[in-house]
């Protein structure tokens, strides 16, 4: 099992002034970190790929996809645009050595059209991603796809839902995650859940119910990791987590509150609470 905490906690632009968190969160025993590619410099990612190899953190990433540049878009421009900004992002990943690019960039966060998704958004984002997942082959990077929950985004938004969509691409460099935060909105029982993806599972996220600290809420971590157990599950256990130092990603995550003391507090005892909950 391999333990490892999204940077969104600190930063959606990880920078030179955040070099020295890095040897921290090493420090606090974890062995690789969630990078955000939302700023889309080559030279930061340069810089930023040399510091994480220097402290000796394994890496993935997270990016999400916009309005502007949306794979079930209606229209060519737009869906052209996903296109084009996935595969910048994947070379991104490449260049801070990144293994895995993760997310739920199928389609825009937190845009809406009054209605489910339609047949046409699920053939656009089959086509959209299999163009990119080509190209995430040849970088070798995995495209990890994230459902969401029904509040913030609509395509797709159940661990069934997107395993039939992976699986329907059929596309070696394109897999999904278990995300215990989205789960425990919408899914009837997680060990059911976690069997149904299992397959085309490759990346969890360790999320509670409100977004702070692993173990604090009310997530069925019983049945979580019995059931992760259960499919044999070997990848990153990846803490998720967010506060208020961020005035965008508050917002499109609705936290009003400071649900944790501090950052060091959340990182640390999640740490903690993986690996005994793992071990026990």
């Amino acid at each position: 099992m391999k333990y490892g905490i999204n940077l969104l906690l600190w930063t959606t632009d990880v920078t030179e002034q955040h070099f020295p968190l890095l040897d921290q969160i090493k420090h606090w025993g974890y062995e690789g970190v969630e990078i955000p590619v939302f700023d889309l410099n080559v030279n930061k990612f340069k810089r930023l790929g040399a510091a994480l190899d220097s402290t000796g953190l394994q890496r993935t990433a997270v990016t999400v996809s916009t309005p502007e540049a949306n794979p079930i878009g209606d229209t060519v421009r737009i869906r052209k645009a996903a296109v084009d900004r996935l595969k910048q992002v994947i070379d991104l990943c490449h260049t801070a050595g990144a293994t895995k690019l993760c997310g739920p960039f199928h389609s825009a966060l937190g845009q809406f059209t009054g209605k489910g998704p339609t047949a046409d958004e699920w053939s656009r984002a089959k086509e959209v991603l299999s163009q990119v997942a080509d190209h995430a082959k040849k970088a070798g990077i995995t495209l990890v796809l994230e459902y969401l929950n029904r509040f913030e985004c609509y395509f797709l938004t159940c661990a069934a839902d997107c395993a039939r969509f992976v699986n329907e691409v059929n596309h070696p460099n394109l897999r999904m995650m278990y995300d215990t935060f989205h789960a425990n909105i919408e899914e009837k029982c997680p060990a059911a859940a976690i069997k149904t993806c299992a397959p085309v599972m490759v990346h969890v996220h360790i999320s509670e119910s409100d977004r702070s600290t692993p173990g604090e809420g009310n997530v069925d971590w019983d049945t979580t990791f019995a059931a992760l157990k259960s499919v044999n599950y070997e990848g990153w256990l990846m803490v998720e987590a967010f506060g208020l130092a961020l005035p965008d990603l508050a917002a499109a995550t609705k936290i009003w509150r400071k649900m944790f003391p501090t950052e060091e507090h959340l990182a640390t005892n999640a740490l903690r609470f993986m690996k005994n909950r793992w071990n026990s």
